[in-house]
């Protein structure tokens, strides 16, 4: 009964805030608005995180398998990393234009 208690004050912390701060005329964030965009932004990480490991793991399994092809996988590596984190910085620049920064 305490944990009820403890999420009904959260959802009028998260809630009534954005009804004090909206003005006519003027685009005001919705209460969901910055949740969504830290969960966006959270999940892309997870999930940008998860990928990069991968992808690692698979180079240096590769690299243990066969030394000598290391200067051959290092590159293209290194290109999905970047690709892999530019997904995640997309996620943040949706997240930011979600919230209204940009």
């Amino acid at each position: 009964m305490r944990v009820l208690n403890y999420i009904s004050w959260l959802a009028v912390a998260v809630l009534i805030p954005g009804a004090a701060f909206a003005s006519e005329g003027a685009a005001s964030m919705g209460a969901l608005d910055g949740i969504g965009a830290g969960m966006a932004i959270g999940l892309a990480a997870i999930g940008g995180a998860l990928g990069q490991g991968k992808a690692c793991s698979a180079a240096l399994d590769g690299i243990g398998r066969n030394p000598g092809a290391a200067g051959q996988m290092f590159t293209p590596m290194l290109l999905g990393l970047v690709l892999i984190e530019s997904l995640v910085i997309y996620a943040l620049v949706i997240s930011l234009k979600l919230v209204g920064i940009f």
